[in-house]
């Protein structure tokens, strides 16, 4: 059971799509319901390019208006009704389906079906539904529509002809607009050259990976620095990315309740932007951008930007005061269109809470924490070493130390040891993961159920060793057979979940070299039974050789016996030698995420 995944955030889970009406594919947005505002950190476009027709200019409570939605291909949109002389104002009646194939209908202002929205990203050009106008129906409606063409490019509350019930005062308020939006970000400079790192631990708080990498000469070098300038911090990051780079401040090593910022590739451009972290949810752009003296630069796959903000933005939500301490996680990952993926690896994360603002330090943080990477050491010394070797040494080993020490022949007592080793191993790293996640992780695949598996089996193994009968009698044979039965299923399940184990994002090991160095110690481990298997059934060949032969009966069978053994520890040594080999491997693998 390797990693318990997921997040780990610290896994700062940045499947950094947006909560807002185009980030929601299956159209589930009822916290859009009010202002109606993708929050996309993109500004809107002013010209709208999409349609609302209506069926009947007049209505009354009761009717059933047609409402159709019309114009050039878009993937998400939001219709509701409104008191045309209160735009601000709740959703206005209720809506029924005609297709519900690509619309459906949305709880909002605890009104069921008050608004309507898309139920897939396909491409679409037109949407109809009805309206049901209700008893208590303002006299004029006015339906508004936030259409989503693609993640950059949205229209907010396109409006329709006004409806008037009929006999009252014609509509005469002038047409309200939409909440003014900025129509401009902030300027954007262009960085000349790379990111110094001679101040870091002198002027500048300075976070790397590889610890100490300078990003002037090496392109795979993740950085991270913060410079304090009387009231306002200046803040670099750099790294490898083709999409985006991020870092998120936080008071645990958990996502949520996170102030996160964000360098996204949009062609050949860099949109910095801040988002907020709820929960385990997706993080949220926050249009309101609090951000000064940007700038940006790509080169050679390598993307920079940097910004200011004040120490200090008490009026600000979602931003931390950057005078305290918190842990630190920087994440890379794949953008398409301005739109975030998921990370492409686990966010590094810091060792510490540390003041940004405060003594300049160097620092560097792991991809996997403490107790994943236990967790992993764990695994991989109980099923590649103790369990493999206590296996050989009784399956083999029975006639080579067959001598008493403490009161048991010496292959069982070295067998034995070995195998309450593993499973005191494998009871502990077992623990680890549910500490850290304080509870079961739904997002691990396969991997913590045979984990669970082979935690059963070993305790199982435990209780049936405890009760093995006499040599002699009966059921030996039957504990024997349930014996290896068991545990063969042990070892075989237990191989499978660290192959699964090795690329969650708890523990993800460098690969593809992971998944060959696998390979290659089951390769071993199989080679050397079957070595030490056909060694066997040689010697017993010759030994019923000898005995048919009657020639010299007890000198051969103690010379062969003699070579036999000598064999079998030569073997042994070599396979303990190899598999100390692996497990290094996989053990400097873990120390260096």
């Amino acid at each position: 059971m390797m990693a318990v995944p997921g997040y780990t955030l610290g896994a700062f889970m940045l499947v950094l799509h947006v909560k807002s009406v185009a980030n929601y594919p299956n159209g589930k947005v009822t916290k859009s319901c009010h202002g109606m505002i993708p929050e996309h950190g993109h500004t809107p476009q002013s010209d709208p390019a999409h349609n609302i027709s209506v069926s009947q200019m007049t209505f009354k409570p009761g009717d059933q208006i047609k409402v159709t939605l019309s114009g050039p291909p878009f993937k998400g949109f939001l219709l509701e009704a409104r008191n045309a002389e209160d735009l601000s104002g709740p959703p206005v009646g209720s809506f029924t389906l005609i297709d519900s194939q690509v619309s459906q209908l949305l709880t909002c202002e605890d009104t069921q079906g008050s608004a309507v929205s898309h139920t897939n990203s396909h491409e679409k050009t037109e949407i109809k539904v009805y309206w049901n106008a209700p008893s208590s129906a303002p006299n004029h409606i006015k339906f508004l529509v936030t259409v989503v063409e693609k993640y950059r490019i949205y229209w907010v509350k396109i409006p329709s002809p006004v409806i008037s019930q009929p006999n009252v005062l014609p509509f005469t308020t002038p047409e309200a607009t939409v909440e003014p939006m900025p129509t401009t970000l902030p300027p954007v400079s262009h960085l000349t050259k790379s990111f110094n790192t001679s101040d870091c631990g002198n002027k500048k708080f300075c976070i790397r990976s590889p610890e100490n990498c300078d990003p002037e000469k090496e392109l795979a070098c993740v950085f991270l620095s913060f410079t304090r300038d009387d009231q306002s911090v200046m803040v670099e990051m750099s790294g490898p990315s083709k999409g985006y780079l991020s870092f998120a401040l936080s008071h645990d090593q958990w996502m949520g309740d996170d102030d996160a910022y964000v360098c996204i590739r949009e062609d050949q451009t860099v949109r910095i932007q801040p988002a907020h972290l709820v929960g385990r949810s997706h993080p949220v752009m926050d249009p309101r951008d609090p951000l000064e003296d940007t700038a940006w630069r790509l080169m050679d796959g390598v993307m920079q930007c940097s910004f200011r903000r004040n120490a200090t933005l008490p009026g600000v939500k979602n931003r931390f005061d950057l005078n305290a301490s918190y842990y630190i996680f920087l994440a890379d990952g794949a953008a398409d269109d301005g739109r975030i993926h998921k990370h492409s690896q686990q966010p590094l994360i810091t060792y510490e809470k540390y003041n940004v603002t405060g003594y300049p330090q160097n620092v560097g943080g792991s991809h996997s924490l403490f107790l994943l990477k236990v967790h992993g050491a764990l695994m991989f010394v109980a099923w590649m070493t103790t369990v493999s070797i206590g296996v050989l040494i009784a399956r083999f080993f029975k006639p080579v130390w067959s001598k008493a020490l403490f009161g048991n022949a010496a292959w069982f007592q070295v067998h034995r040891m070995l195998m309450l080793t593993t499973s005191a191993l494998t009871f502990i790293a077992f623990l680890l993961p549910f500490i850290y996640r304080r509870g079961w992780n739904w997002h691990a695949g396969y991997h913590p159920y045979l984990g669970c598996i082979v935690m059963v089996l070993a305790v199982l193994q435990l209780l049936l060793a405890a009760s093995r009968p006499p040599l002699h009698d009966p059921r030996r044979q039957m504990f024997n057979w349930t014996h290896w039965s068991m545990g063969t299923a042990a070892r075989i399940i237990a191989v499978a979940a660290m192959f699964l184990g090795m690329d969650l994002p708890g523990l993800n090991l460098p690969g593809p070299q992971k998944t060959y160095a696998m390979i290659g110690f089951v390769a071993w481990h199989v080679g050397a039974e079957i070595v030490l298997e056909i060694h066997a059934y040689r010697l017993s060949r010759k030994d019923e050789i000898l005995d048919d032969d009657r020639i010299q009966i007890l000198q051969s069978f103690t010379v062969a016996e003699e070579e036999g053994h000598a064999f079998k520890k030569a073997v042994l040594a070599i396979y303990v030698c190899g598999n100390l080999t692996f497990l290094i491997v996989f053990l400097s693998a873990i120390n260096h995420l």
